[in-house]
């Protein structure tokens, strides 16, 4: 018994005695939105010289894959300007092309004729009425377009590529390999609402809320629905509870169907969606959301790479929340 006291004491005098590891945090904002990246301070590390890189890396994928920049790869094409990609639009198109093949085409990004014409994206108008659906539906498939070495071939010059719900995972993803590069190992990296950690917190886990969907709720973090311990993984979340309006009482929200042309109704309110990287997680996410409930509940249990949270409305209107067995095992509070 004294020895195992005395290791004990031995055990807790040097847990006491270990230094505690330090965390800088980064906040700011892109891709209109805000930033939040929480590392730890490793021996050497220049936090200023840090935010200038990821600022940097910032520019470099605003220049690469923004649509509301006109000077951007992604415009040169969308326009007609120019033909040639880069290496993040490739990256991002490649994997594009595998989650549209994998969710059956739910998952598109050559459907920004349709936002646009619904009333999102840069310039929001809506100007979509039903003798147009044929035109525009001309214009969506990801068989309509595809890559030749450096350059982007499109079967009609009117195509309008649109990787707004890939991007931000996508760029949570470049951060991250950022970080570690520069020999960070422990890290969150947050791009409005997309996450995706390294490590787990020397131990402690990374927590991660989860986003209740109630409308008007424009802040990510500010209502929380449940909160989940993220190690080493990536989480985003799409629902229809941030980019809508109303016309005549009807809602239009910003997921659109690539397989009809028009805007999603059905009870899924939001779909969180856990998987190795933000751009699958993030793809994946409006893929769910495009399908409904029961398409993302059939995608969650087929691949075994994700894992969702998803909230719907019953019969009565009621909020209701579906959690795959993965993700339960993450919850710390709900």
């Amino acid at each position: 018994m004294r020895i195992t006291l005395f290791c004990s004491a031995i055990a807790l005098m040097m847990a006491s005695c270990s230094p505690q590891p330090e965390y800088a945090e980064l906040n700011g904002f892109t891709q209109g939105t805000t930033y939040h990246i929480v590392v730890e301070k490793i021996p050497g590390l220049d936090v200023m010289a840090l935010r200038q890189d990821i600022e940097n890396l910032f520019t470099g994928i605003d220049n690469s894959l923004s649509i509301y920049n006109d000077s951007s790869v992604i415009s040169a094409i969308n326009f007609n300007r120019s033909d040639l990609t880069d290496t993040l639009f490739r990256e991002v198109f490649r994997a594009s092309e595998v989650i549209s093949a994998e969710s059956g085409g739910l998952f598109d990004i050559t459907i920004g004729p349709l936002v646009k014409s619904w009333g999102f994206g840069p310039d929001a108008m809506k100007r979509f009425n039903p003798s147009m659906l044929d035109s525009l539906m001309s214009l969506v498939g990801m068989n309509k377009v595809r890559l030749e070495g450096d350059r982007i071939i499109k079967a009609d010059p009117d195509m309008f590529i649109d990787v707004n719900a890939i991007a931000q995972g996508y760029t949570v993803d470049l951060v991250a390999e950022l970080l570690i590069s520069k020999g960070i190992r422990q890290c969150l990296v947050e791009v409005g609402g997309e996450v995706r950690t390294a490590g787990d917190k020397n131990g402690m886990g990374w927590k991660v809320g989860i986003d209740a969907p109630a409308d008007g709720n424009f802040t990510p973090g500010a209502d929380i629905q449940a909160t989940i311990r993220l190690d080493d993984r990536a989480l985003a979340t799409s629902g229809n509870y941030r980019k809508f309006y109303v016309e005549n009482g009807v809602k239009y929200s910003h997921t659109i169907d690539p397989r009809t042309g028009y805007p999603v109704r059905h009870t899924l309110l939001s779909a969180t969606i856990i998987a190795p990287t933000g751009a699958v997680a993030d793809a994946w996410a409006t893929a769910c959301m495009v399908g409904g409930k029961d398409a993302a509940i059939a995608f969650i249990e087929k691949y075994d790479f994700l894992e969702g949270y998803l909230i719907y409305s019953d019969e009565t209107g009621a909020m209701k929340s579906w959690v795959s067995e993965g993700i339960r095992k993450m919850i710390l509070t709900e």
